[in-house]
């Protein structure tokens, strides 16, 4: 049986389940902006169109055309000035959760941690002395 929750856009109460994250009344609001979007993106003139401009012509949030795009339903292969938010620093990022820069970033920071452990276990390792009877 699903798990009741809150609409996170509107309140109402809810049963989840793994397709939908909002209620059906704003499910139904969600598909009919998405065709709205889509129809726009098909024309030619406006495959180029940024998120911005995605926003300001067809009444959407820019949260719901990111959020179509992390779920593939925009494709980025069709529409290459679209992307989402990394989830760090904000930079436009078409796939992943991290930009380049941040991920790295954190690489560097991971191995720098791993690094000072191995150092610290030497540190204890050469302080430790074995007595023999």
């Amino acid at each position: 049986m699903g798990e009741l929750a809150n609409c996170p856009t509107c309140g109402r109460l809810y049963t989840k389940n793994p397709v939908r994250d909002v209620c059906e009344n704003c499910y139904r609001e969600e598909e009919k902006a998405y065709d709205r979007v889509y129809a726009f993106l098909r024309k030619r003139e406006n495959r180029a169109a940024t998120v911005e401009t995605i926003v300001e012509k067809n009444d959407v949030t820019e949260e719901l055309v990111y959020k179509w795009v992390r779920k593939g339903r925009l494709l980025v292969a069709h529409f290459p000035n679209l992307g989402y938010p990394c989830e760090h620093c904000g930079t436009l990022i078409q796939k992943g959760k991290l930009c380049n820069s941040c991920a790295s970033r954190l690489k560097n920071d991971l191995e720098r941690f791993e690094n000072e452990q191995h150092r610290q276990e030497e540190l204890l390792r050469k302080r430790t002395y074995y007595y023999k009877k």
